[in-house]
């Protein structure tokens, strides 16, 4: 599940916080808001900005497969 939190801080600082979004498209996804926002001052990538989506077609499975399942 992919979420956005923020904190805003008394001083108007705001602390933003992507969580489920892999890869580097968190940066498009906030891009408007931070926009909107102000000046990014810091920011702080996670393993899941490292992280590579797995994404699998149904060929590619069923190919795997009938590889593996013809001894």
């Amino acid at each position: 599940m992919e979420t956005l939190e923020f904190i805003i801080y008394p001083d108007g600082r705001v602390k933003e916080t992507v969580t489920g979004i892999v890869g580097a498209s968190c940066a498009e996804v906030t891009a408007a808001i931070e926009a909107q926002l102000g000046t990014v001052v810091a920011q702080q990538t996670t393993s899941e900005f490292f992280a590579q989506r797995n994404d699998q077609t149904a060929t590619e499975t069923v190919a795997a497969q009938t590889a593996y399942s013809q001894w």
